[in-house]
């Protein structure tokens, strides 16, 4: 099993390709492109939220597809999310989903990305059948389109980065979630993007980012039994100091100021949605919290933080 899962995560890490798999089970490699225009709901769909209480931003760290095996992980992702206001909608940020320009996922249910390989059986099984938001998907496009171009792949379902922490945080999928991709990995035009995306909190929307921030696929503890070395335990402490004091400019230049950096981040995907989640919440005054702390596999820091 352990070399199993070695060859299965050595293989995510050399193609970036997705594979969208049918509810029946049987896969279809790549995912289609459409431009397609979104159908805007009837009207009472598309009116502001009611609830007074503005919702706030989100980095999960949302590990993999064992994480569902994971009982203590799951059952404090639950907890978090319960403690929360439920939101009218989700938008969520995921580490999985590169592409430029801005581009949103489907806006109706469509069969999940099983974007790993060579897991067992049953994580190719996993369901979360959460109702589409086009109304989310045309008021995104409206913050987003003076600036620059969104486009729209209307084949496009949730990432693993997506729902395996939403499979635990809303179990019901009962709450709307669109995806939206990373357009680039650049610090500063993320944290404007999330910046623009700022308004959705006031109107029911969770804006999710969802990563690891610290994330190094060959310095994993097979075992899980020995402390995290200490560049991912420096690069940990960093972003938690940096994140509570609301550094933006520190933030922006992680890769020139944070410790351990270079170890804790050979590649920066999994890093940046949180900067996304920042410029969300820096608009406003805003509490940081970490609900869920501690390290998995070694090197991988389980941090995820709301803002405000």
């Amino acid at each position: 099993m352990q070399q199993r899962l070695r060859q299965s995560i050595l293989e995510q890490r050399l193609s970036r390709r997705t594979v969208l798999a049918a509810a029946g089970g049987s896969l279809l490699a790549g995912c289609g492109r459409s431009g397609n225009a979104v159908a805007i709901p009837a009207a009472k769909e598309t009116t502001m939220s009611t609830q007074s209480e503005r919702m706030p931003a989100l980095f999960v760290a949302q590990g993999a597809p064992m994480l569902l095996d994971d009982a203590g992980w799951m059952a404090e992702l639950a907890a978090w999310s319960g403690a929360m206001a439920k939101p009218r909608a989700i938008l969520v940020v995921s580490a999985h989903w590169e592409e430029r320009p801005v581009t949103l996922g489907a806006t109706e249910t469509v069969p999940l990305v099983y974007d790993f390989y060579g897991f067992a059986p049953k994580y190719y099984k996993t369901q979360y059948r959460a109702p589409g938001a086009p109304w989310l998907a045309e008021r995104v496009r409206g913050l987003l389109s003076p600036h620059q171009k969104v486009e729209q792949d209307t084949r496009r379902g949730l990432d693993h980065g997506a729902y395996v922490p939403l499979v635990a945080m809303y179990p019901d999928a009962d709450v709307p979630v669109l995806q939206m991709s990373l357009p680039t990995l650049d610090a500063k035009e993320l944290h404007a993007l999330g910046r623009a995306l700022a308004p959705l909190r006031d109107e029911g929307v969770l804006i999710m980012g969802s990563g690891f921030i610290t994330h190094n696929m060959r310095a994993i503890d097979w075992s899980g039994k020995n402390p995290p070395p200490s560049w991912a335990a420096e690069f940990d402490l960093w972003a938690k100091e940096t994140l509570e004091k609301g550094a933006v400019d520190a933030l922006l230049d992680y890769r020139n100021r944070a410790p351990g950096v270079a170890m804790s981040l050979p590649t920066v995907e999994h890093f940046v949605p949180a900067i996304v989640a920042q410029g969300a919440a820096s608009v406003s005054p805003s509490t940081v919290r970490f609900p869920i702390e501690g390290f998995w596999m070694g090197s991988f820091t389980r941090r995820s933080v709301q803002f405000g």
